[in-house]
């Protein structure tokens, strides 16, 4: 991503269902391979995520190139899904996203953000942890591990 190309973020609606899914199975199609299986977010329900959850575009030019899905409960923000578009991985789009997930959870009053991510992929635990996440807890998932993370943002 050029600096010359300005990031907007909007958030998303029930018209935007299919352009998540999309970006979000393009986005993720890299991981089939190393788990054996679609990962959770390429198998999602979008239609009821716009409704149910806060799902922000980011867009260069109109053009969908990342997103960022959040579940704001009761004492923290959950990042639901994170993806960016492949053409434009390795910009530093995915930090930005996340960034905006942070100020969100600030802007909510929550002091907490969480996510999670699968073992396997070992790219994003190197990401998540170099933006000051936590290893909080692991668990199994459909024959895998999952690894959930922290950070407070206070």
């Amino acid at each position: 991503m050029t600096m010359s190309r300005t990031l907007e973020f909007r958030r998303a609606g029930p018209q935007d269902a299919a352009r998540i899914r999309d970006l979000t199975c393009k986005a993720y199609a890299k991981w089939c391979a190393v788990i054996g299986r679609e990962p959770k977010p390429m198998t999602a329900d979008y239609d009821h995520a716009v409704r149910h959850h806060v799902i922000d575009l980011a867009c260069i030019a109109g053009r969908l190139v990342g997103l960022v899905e959040m579940i704001s409960r009761e004492d923290d923000l959950l990042i639901e899904n994170v993806c960016v578009d492949p053409d434009e991985q390795g910009a530093g789009l995915g930090k930005r996203l996340i960034a905006h997930a942070e100020e969100e959870t600030r802007k909510r009053g929550h002091a907490v953000i969480r996510l999670y991510t699968n073992k396997l992929f070992a790219a994003n635990l190197r990401f998540y942890g170099g933006l000051g996440y936590e290893v909080e807890h692991e668990e199994p998932f459909m024959g895998g591990t999952t690894v959930h993370f922290r950070k407070s943002l206070r």
